[in-house]
C-alpha cells in the first residue's frame, strides 16, 4: 500500500554466508547492488507537479506531488510513475503489485502474438536437371504451406558464372510453378557467386 515499498526487502547478511557469497552481492567498490525498480513510487517521484490519472480520479488532475501522494494513501493504493517524461510526469493511482503483474501478463501476450518467421533454404545449380527441380520444388511447396519463407539460390561455381541467365530463368520459373502458394518478395538478384530469389507465402483468404 502507499507509502510501503512493494519489493522484498534484500536479504541481510548471515554468519554463515562465506566470502564467495559476500563478494557476489557486492560491486567492485565494495556497496551492494541496489535493485532497479520498474517505476518510481510514492515518494522516490521527484517531480514537484504531476498529473493524476486511476479509477475514481477525476480526468485532468494535477497536483503537487505531495497532495498527489496524499490522495493514493487515502485510497490506500500507491502512486506510480508511469510517463516520467511528460510535462508534468504521469503518475497512476494503482496497487503497484497489481500494476507490475498486468505490465508483465501484457508483456506476455504481445510476445506470444508476435510471429516468428522461419526461412528455408534451396540450391541449385545452374544447370539443374527435371528430377532435382522437380524434388526441390515439392519442398518448397510444403515449406510454404507451413507458413515459412523460400530463400532459393543458384549457386556459380568457378566459370559457370557465365550461365548466370540461365540461373535466372531457372528461379523465374520455380517462382512462376509456385505462384499459386507465393509471391516473390525479392527478384532474382545476383549476389557474389550466388543469384538469390525470396518468395513468401500467401496470406490465406
Amino acid at each position: 500500500m502507499a507509502g510501503q515499498f512493494p519489493f522484498r526487502p534484500r536479504p541481510q547478511a548471515t554468519p554463515g554466508n562465506n566470502q564467495q557469497q559476500n563478494n557476489q552481492q557486492r560491486d567492485p567498490r565494495g556497496r551492494r547492488p541496489q535493485q532497479e525498480n520498474p517505476n518510481r513510487i510514492n515518494d522516490e517521484i521527484t517531480a514537484p507537479t504531476v498529473r493524476v490519472v486511476g479509477e475514481n480520479v477525476e480526468p485532468n488532475l494535477v497536483l503537487p506531488i505531495k497532495e498527489a501522494i496524499r490522495l493514493a494513501d487515502e485510497m490506500e493504493l500507491d502512486l506510480i510513475e508511469i510517463s516520467p517524461k511528460a510535462d508534468p510526469p504521469v503518475c497512476r493511482i494503482a496497487d503497484y503489485q497489481k500494476f507490475l503483474y498486468q505490465q508483465k501478463k501484457k508483456a506476455k501476450e504481445i510476445k506470444a502474438k508476435q510471429v516468428k518467421v522461419v526461412v528455408k533454404e534451396i540450391r541449385f545449380g545452374p544447370q539443374t536437371d527435371d528430377h532435382d527441380y522437380n524434388f526441390k520444388l515439392k519442398h518448397a511447396e510444403n515449406f510454404l504451406k507451413e507458413g515459412a519463407k523460400v530463400k532459393a539460390y543458384v549457386f556459380f561455381r568457378g566459370r559457370s558464372i557465365v550461365f548466370k541467365e540461365q540461373g535466372e530463368i531457372l528461379l523465374l520459373r520455380f517462382a512462376n510453378d509456385l505462384e499459386e502458394l507465393a509471391r516473390v518478395e525479392l527478384m532474382p538478384k545476383l549476389d557474389g557467386k550466388k543469384m538469390n530469389m525470396i518468395l513468401a507465402p500467401k496470406s490465406k483468404k
